[in-house]
């Protein structure tokens, strides 16, 4: 039997088993959301109990997984734009999604705190056209080392990350990169405050970072600057693509949501900005 790679993660960082578990646990569905056989692998490397932590868990495992696939319909939807443009993907953990996204023709940066890009690199290495660098959203140290704003456009993508921030440091972290990158586009998702209040979320129970910021409309993230809310969605707004794709447990269990519980699919939403500094930067 092969040595185990040991983790030796922070509190938020160790976050990142999370999404890394989800998709690995989709992946082996005989009709999954999305294949993901690498964070299979990877869950198979790693010296980590995902068993004590999200045994009673697989049913939300489905879930995260939709909400990396809207995710990654906008990375597409951007690549389609610009084949050429520029990705950075903040808190990257061991995600997958340049080997989903990958047109042949992008730049791509992976942004994350020190342990946890420790962590990734024995999975990962640099290439011509990807990199990973280190660096803390709300810091804006890191920002140039993406090249400059003619090097874009830039996409910037944060999925299950800002939550954790507070709502001072989301706000200067998105200006910074408005400031920087003026006119680049930013995916997100956030959570309502209700939400974060609740003591519902399962999956975290086990874990030592707590949920901090909590958003209940976009348009308050578009006053921090002129920034401009391009999309936003819910669990209530699924293409009709994906609904199809949803497992029957799953689509009844939304449905009767929609009936009867609606603010519970609402408390969760993704959105797509494009940045615009305050107009006195």
């Amino acid at each position: 039997m092969t040595n185990k790679q040991a983790v030796d993660l922070g509190d938020v960082s160790e976050t990142l088993m999370i999404p890394l578990w989800c998709r690995a646990i989709e992946t082996g569905r005989r009709r999954p959301i999305l294949r993901d056989p690498r964070a299979q692998e990877i869950v198979a490397q790693l010296d980590y109990d995902f068993e004590r932590r999200f045994a009673s868990q697989r049913d939300l495992a489905f879930r995260a997984c939709l909400r990396t696939v809207m995710f990654d319909r906008w990375v597409h939807e951007f690549l389609r734009m610009h084949p050429g443009g520029t990705v950075v993907e903040i808190g990257t953990g061991l995600n997958t999604r340049f080997e989903r996204v990958d047109n042949g023709a992008l730049r791509w940066f992976d942004v994350d705190l020190p342990d946890s890009l420790a962590l990734r690199r024995r999975f990962f290495s640099d290439t011509a056209r990807r990199r990973m660098v280190v660096g803390a959203f709300g810091d804006d140290d890191w920002l140039a080392q993406l090249g400059s704003a003619g090097d874009g456009p830039f996409l910037f993508i944060a999925e299950a990350v800002l939550v954790y921030l507070t709502e001072e440091t989301v706000r200067r972290g998105l200006n910074a990169i408005a400031a920087a990158y003026p006119g680049s586009q930013f995916v997100l998702d956030t959570i309502t405050p209700r939400a974060i209040a609740s003591q519902a979320r399962r999956m975290m129970q086990t874990y030592r970072a707590p949920f901090v910021w909590g958003c209940d409309d976009p348009r308050t993230i578009e006053a921090w600057g002129r920034h401009r809310c391009l999309d936003s969605m819910t669990m209530l707004d699924l293409p009709a693509e994906l609904r199809r794709r949803v497992p029957l447990k799953h689509r009844l269990a939304f449905s009767y949501l929609r009936a009867r519980k609606p603010e519970l699919l609402r408390s969760h939403a993704l959105h797509r900005f494009e940045l615009r500094p305050p107009a006195s930067a």
